[in-house]
């Protein structure tokens, strides 16, 4: 037997026709309890796609956060003209629940100089849920939005 069909008595009947014998009361009926159903359905799968589909994957690592941050760096060339990165080192300086503050530091062992010094050339924190990233303004004792230098 065809899905579409269906036994009345001894015949049988295309479900299609057997809708259009139906009072309109009960077609209704029937197209509401479908549109109710999928709706249940949907409400109940669209969490599992949104959560599936975002881009978080929970917090980031201190791995993650310094790469990120070596990675804009060096697509806006900050230290371009000041100092070549291999003569740079990153390191996470304080560690909080909501952020890493990242320290850069003059690499003299790597790129001469005094090999006891390592002074600081700035300050970051990157943020551990967004990933948003703040520089150090020495000047004004305060932190503020990383400035893209594009």
């Amino acid at each position: 037997m065809l899905k579409e069909e269906k036994l009345l008595g001894r015949h049988r009947v295309k479900l299609s026709t057997l809708n259009s014998q139906l009072p309109p009361s009960q077609m209704n009926k029937t197209t509401s309890r479908r549109l109710i159903a999928i709706a249940i359905l949907i409400a109940f799968l669209l969490p599992t796609f949104v959560h599936a589909g975002s881009r978080s994957h929970g917090p980031l690592s201190e791995d993650a956060a310094l790469n990120l941050l070596l990675q804009t760096i060096k697509r806006d060339h900050v230290y371009d003209k000041r100092i070549s990165l291999d003569c740079v080192t990153f390191s996470a300086d304080e560690t909080t629940r909501i952020y890493f503050e990242i320290v850069l530091r003059e690499n003299h062992a790597k790129c001469g100089g005094d090999p006891d010094a390592t002074p600081i050339l700035d300050r970051y924190r990157v943020n551990r849920a967004s990933g948003k990233i703040e520089s150090y303004d020495a000047a004004a004792n305060s932190w503020q939005p990383y400035k893209s230098a594009r």
